[in-house]
């Protein structure tokens, strides 16, 4: 992002990213929200210190990947028992609507995991859906650690996902680093959810768009454009 800032504390539309994020979820009516920090932990929490929503903060010490960060906010949901949607503060365009809906789907199949998708016409940079013969849901790769064929499809994890606690956490514990970035990656929970005969569900946005995330300020271009049409209703 050629800046100091943590990148979810990036203005668009003079807004940090995080509170575009923040103002969905608090529509939607969740009981708390944890925050896992890292980076800049002290920008971003101050951003939000004066929200109404009963958030928590989880801190990520060292940058391990994205299912490590998650693992990080293990006590701060010690005693919660319940369906637990993770999303990413730098995903400013899923809308409330969006979400609640991923909500209802993964209540009414009774998953152990609902993966919210996007069908992008240049996928580039995101991980892929990989389904297996049945057309269900086997694994999520990212990128990085695809084959050419696998970087041909175009549906795309939006790093968004409901997940059941505690169960997960133990799906957590159990993923390892062997991929290229030696991380510990968060899609990796659903193969193991397979793997584990659970059931695991693929949620559509309805809008491509939404799966739209910000790497660089020509992204947060792209993202402010996007939200001015929203604006003007167009």
């Amino acid at each position: 992002m050629k800046s100091e800032l943590p990148k979810v504390a990036f203005p668009v539309l003079g807004r940090a990213m995080i509170l575009h994020v923040l103002d969905h979820l608090s529509e939607v009516g969740f009981d708390r929200i944890v925050l896992i920090v890292g980076y800049g932990r002290e920008i971003v929490e101050g951003l939000v210190k004066d929200r109404k929503e009963n958030i928590q903060f989880a801190l990520q010490a060292e940058q391990k990947g994205t299912a490590h960060a998650f693992l990080c906010a293990e006590e701060a949901l010690k005693d919660f028992h319940g369906s637990v949607v993770v999303t990413c503060g730098d995903m400013p365009m899923i809308r409330t609507s969006t979400f609640k809906r991923l909500i209802e789907q993964h209540a009414a199949e009774k998953n152990a995991s609902t993966v919210l998708s996007a069908v992008l016409e240049n996928p580039k940079g995101y991980g892929r859906l990989v389904r297996g013969a049945d057309g269900k849901l086997a694994r999520i790769v990212e990128e990085k650690d695809a084959t050419d064929e696998i970087r041909l499809i175009r549906e795309t994890n939006s790093g968004t996902y409901v997940f059941e606690s505690p169960e997960i956490f133990s799906v957590l514990r159990s993923i390892d680093t062997n991929n290229k970035q030696n991380e510990y990656y968060l899609p990796d929970a659903i193969k193991i959810l397979n793997e584990r005969k659970q059931s695991v569900g693929v949620c559509f946005t309805q809008d491509a768009e939404e799966a739209l995330g910000a790497n660089s300020q020509e992204d947060v271009a792209v993202l402010e454009s996007i939200m001015n049409r929203r604006l003007a209703g167009v």
